[in-house]
């Protein structure tokens, strides 16, 4: 009899209530909440600093090595975690990102055009989760380049150098709910949103449910068991033409004089020309040295062991508050590199005694696209962090792996021998 049904009625389909749809949407990262800032206590047991959210964390920008399926892959399995066990959180992908993964799951993510992406990012993310190498990492920072204000950075180890990156993949749930909870009392009971001051709930919200740390089970970390912080120093940096007019070439870029902020280093370099650059070196306003050299590199300590270490320089924790002037094969065997207070402005005029027409300058390791022609300057200052007791606003917050000992040194330590080879009796692998 049904089957006659079914046959005189080609239209009738049954609908199975025990499953879902998916939802395989990209929806604009302008329909999501503002973004929370947390606050970074100083800790009595260390020298790190410990998270405090004043609400759980709602919008969680990923960002991925590209041309990896591996880190695809585990980027997948994150999301999926993170939907399922916090339901009130936003995934933010970057578009390309967004477009590759979206078939797959079966929630929406949110995305941005790339003409908005610097502002959007700024006003909507709580929290920035990396997979990937440093380069990753460096590629995240970049994307803040102009926002004094970082959101924490939580990093997985995942790419073929991982000095910055703290955590394997493999302690992802730990990880992201060690952070997520860091800030939420033992016992807290916080329902939803709308409960705190200033923080109605929005649509997006509304859609996804409670939104407190009480939708989540095993809540009752205590305060002592915040996400430790490691405040990495950026630079500002900016390009100046013989007028003094500010001419550094970023998206989005309007506070004209300001600079814009690198994580590891500037550099610049005489690139194909075949003649070695002439540089007025001024430190703290006053003349240092013309340098004669294939270029020259200016990094904070955690660059200090990138292109700075190949060039000779030294090996700066990251908790010293240092700026390092390296030269790179200078003419003059006396130009040794220089560690100076974080302080001390630093001014790299292109001398008219230069032969070449134009040296190259480079953010971080990506090239600006724009030369620095005779005349020309690029002027570094230091970023201010610390405006007060607990009140920090600046660096890259670094959300740091637990360990026993001496906390602050620990990944630090362990790193140079693990990616460096300190120890290692020579010739072996």
């Amino acid at each position: 009899m049904l089957c006659a049904i079914l046959r005189r009625s080609p239209r009738l389909t049954f609908r199975h209530f025990s499953t879902s749809q998916p939802r395989h949407e990209i929806k604009d990262i302008g329909s999501l909440s503002q973004r929370l800032i947390p606050k970074y206590q100083e800790s009595c047991d260390g020298e790190l600093l410990c998270l405090q959210w004043p609400a759980p964390p709602r919008n969680i920008f990923l960002v991925r090595k590209d041309c990896a399926p591996a880190v695809t892959d585990s980027l997948i399995e994150f999301v999926n975690h993170v939907s399922s066990a916090y339901p009130s959180i936003a995934v933010i992908l970057e578009s390309k990102t967004a477009a590759e993964v979206h078939s797959s799951l079966s929630f929406p993510v949110y995305s941005v055009s790339l003409d908005e992406k610097t502002t959007a990012l700024h006003d909507k993310v709580d929290l920035t989760v990396t997979l990937g190498g440093d380069g990753t990492i460096l590629h995240a920072a970049s994307l803040f380049a102009t926002c004094s204000n970082v959101p924490p950075v939580l990093s997985f180890s995942m790419g073929t150098l991982g000095f910055l990156s703290e955590w394997k993949f493999s302690e992802f749930k730990r990880a992201f709910r060690e952070v997520y909870m860091s800030g939420a009392g033992a016992g807290d009971r916080t329902p939803v949103l709308e409960d705190i001051p200033g923080a109605a709930p929005t649509k997006q919200e509304t859609e996804m449910g409670p939104t407190g740390w009480s939708s989540v089970r095993g809540k009752s970390m205590g305060s002592t068991r915040g996400a430790r912080i490691l405040m990495r120093n950026r630079l500002k940096v900016g390009l100046f033409t013989a007028d003094g007019t500010e001419t550094t070439p970023i998206r989005t870029k309007t506070d004209q004089g300001q600079g814009v902020y690198v994580m590891n280093e500037l550099l610049i370099h005489r690139g194909k020309e075949p003649h070695l650059a002439v540089v007025d070196v001024f430190v703290g306003g006053r003349f240092l040295t013309e340098a004669v050299a294939d270029g020259i590199i200016i990094s904070t300590p955690t660059g200090s062991t990138a292109y700075s270490l190949s060039s000779g320089g030294s090996i700066v924790h990251p908790l010293v508050p240092s700026i390092l002037l390296t030269p790179i094969c200078p003419r003059s065997l006396s130009f040794r590199p220089l560690v100076l207070p974080s302080s001390t402005p630093i001014t790299l005029r292109l001398s008219e005694k230069n032969r070449g027409r134009e040296l190259e300058v480079s953010l971080d390791g990506v090239h600006l696209g724009q030369g620095m022609a005779v005349g020309m300057e690029v002027r570094v200052w230091n970023e201010e962090m610390r405006h007060g007791k607990n009140e920090w606003q600046g660096g890259v917050p670094s959300v740091m792996r637990r360990s026993v000992g001496c906390e602050a040194h620990e990944g630090w330590v362990g790193g140079l021998n693990g990616l460096l080879k300190f120890n290692h009796p020579f010739g072996e692998p």
